[in-house]
């Protein structure tokens, strides 16, 4: 459970919100499948491998090894990662289709999700009729679980889905052997609320003792909000992705999902967050992409500080921050810029062990501004360096 002396987030939520008392919420990764799906994003089996220790270690119960029959490297790196003798669960993917399923029985799986479309627009597009989809998802899901595979079903757009239909296929999928359900919000067009709903509508048609998922995208910028609506509406495991890597607008961010159960809503992971900052960085890193520096948790500037009036504060951290550094496993800083004040300058001249008397840090404040808003970003510590020499001797050489 999270440490409360590290949250910082006052009395409000606690009066507004009914607390999850410490049930446990799980937390299923796909990064290495649907994160994948990230356009531009290519990743090895080697690098599939060092990211499944990653959430290993980070304390992710289940992490979905990815889709075998996509190619021979997929296949390779699941192979991989299921040689690691990991402590997480590791589970399949497969389509609603004997030859999927079969893949997954051949490497060994013992658990995976199957799924199929379930919304009429889908499948419309697909030319594919509700009664033949059906069918199809009871036979595989039948295979999967006659051959010893532990399944999950997964309606594709099952949010934009007729409801009863929905609620249909879901008990069909339960009757062929499915022992866990997912409710999908595939192009994330539900509003928390409507995820609330959603998943209450599903636990209602496969019972109560049925396990149930939901899997949520960003694409109206509610991923996590949808993933804490679904928990407080019964949710048993939360999917998502490190750093909400994803088709499109990405997948729900798990990290910043577990932080938000924890620290607002009262609910245990068992994610180890103090590991946050490290593997966001390594996955970004293995990807090739760069993340937003305002990124919750992760982002860099989250915990520096480069306003002068916030510098002020800067030696009390639950005066300008809502939670640790630490936490999250990030580190604080003062930052100089355009915006910056007197007692930036004192604190990173501090920091960097420079000699400029109190009577010259005006000065160098001055030199600071005018080089920032002429470069147009911060100024670099060497910069400051340059910029303290030059102010320290031009007083010298006025005495």
């Amino acid at each position: 459970m999270i440490d409360r002396s590290k949250v910082w987030t006052g009395t409000l939520n606690s009066e507004a919100i009914e607390s999850g008392e410490g049930r446990r919420v799980g937390l299923y990764d796909t990064t290495l499948r649907d994160g994948e799906q990230t356009v531009g994003v290519v990743l090895t089996p080697e690098q599939k491998l060092e990211i499944a220790r990653l959430l290993d270690g980070l304390g992710v119960d289940r992490i979905e090894v990815g889709f075998p029959r996509v190619s021979d490297e997929d296949r390779r790196a699941i192979e991989l990662v299921i040689d690691a003798g990991l402590d997480a669960e590791l589970w399949g993917f497969s389509r609603a289709v004997a030859e999927d399923v079969q893949a997954i029985v051949d490497l060994g799986l013992t658990h995976s999700v199957i799924e199929a479309p379930v919304s009429d627009l889908k499948l419309d597009a697909l030319g594919v009729s509700r009664k033949t989809m059906l069918g199809r998802i009871e036979d595989a899901v039948r295979a999967g679980t006659e051959a010893g595979v532990h399944v999950a079903f997964f309606g594709v757009d099952g949010s934009r889905a007729d409801l009863d239909f929905l609620s249909q296929v879901y008990r069909r999928a339960v009757e062929a052997g499915a022992k866990e359900v997912v409710a999908v919000d595939t192009l994330g067009i539900a509003a928390p609320e409507a995820v609330a709903y959603f998943v209450a509508r599903i636990k209602d048609a496969v019972g109560p003792d049925v396990p149930l998922h939901f899997h949520g995208h960003d694409d109206f910028g509610l991923a996590t909000a949808g993933a804490v609506a679904a928990v407080k509406a019964g949710a048993d495991w939360i999917h998502g992705t490190v750093n909400g890597m994803g088709e499109r607008a990405g997948n729900a961010n798990l990290c910043e999902i577990a932080l938000a159960l924890e620290a607002l809503y009262g609910f245990e992971t068992g994610l180890r967050l103090e590991g946050s900052v490290h593997v966001s960085h390594r996955v970004a890193e293995l990807c090739g992409y760069a993340m937003e520096p305002w990124k919750p948790l992760v982002g860099e500037n989250l915990f520096r500080r480069e306003t002068g009036a916030v510098a002020a504060q800067f030696h009390d951290p639950p005066a300008v921050e809502p939670y640790s550094s630490e936490l999250v496993g990030a580190s604080r800083g003062i930052v100089l810029g355009k915006k910056s004040g007197i007692d930036s300058i004192r604190i990173k001249a501090d920091e960097l062990g420079l000699d400029v008397p109190e009577e010259l840090r005006r000065d160098l404040l001055a030199a600071v501004k005018t080089r920032a808003t002429a470069k147009g970003g911060l100024v670099t510590d060497e910069e400051l360096r340059e910029l303290a020499s030059q102010i320290t001797s031009h007083a010298g050489a006025r005495a």
